[in-house]
């Protein structure tokens, strides 16, 4: 994303980029939440583990995937916000359905 034309400067330095896959074969292999975890993403990408002095998350998925994403933020110290009290993360509630 550095190098893209319209993005690249405002992410330089500020995103970084962690792929991974839980069953198509992959250079990084793992659930992220298992990732968070053990301490391996931030390892990985040589960064400290979460702060929530300076980390922000939007959190968007299956419902199980945001409950495990959310009880892992919130067990580093984060937050859940909304418009009317931000704080550190945040869950997208529009694409949360049962499964059916």
């Amino acid at each position: 994303l550095q190098d893209d034309e319209l993005i690249g400067e405002m992410v330089e330095g500020k995103l970084k980029y962690y792929p991974t896959s839980t069953r198509e074969e992959s250079p990084r292999m793992g659930r992220i939440t298992s990732l968070i975890e053990t301490g391996e993403v931030f390892a990985d990408l040589g960064i400290p583990p979460l702060d929530p002095a300076v980390d922000r998350a939007m959190v968007c998925g299956s419902l199980a995937f945001n409950l495990d994403i959310k009880a892992l933020l919130e067990k580093a110290g984060l937050r859940e916000g909304a418009n009317s009290e931000p704080a550190e993360f945040v869950v997208e509630k529009a694409f949360v359905g049962d499964g059916i």
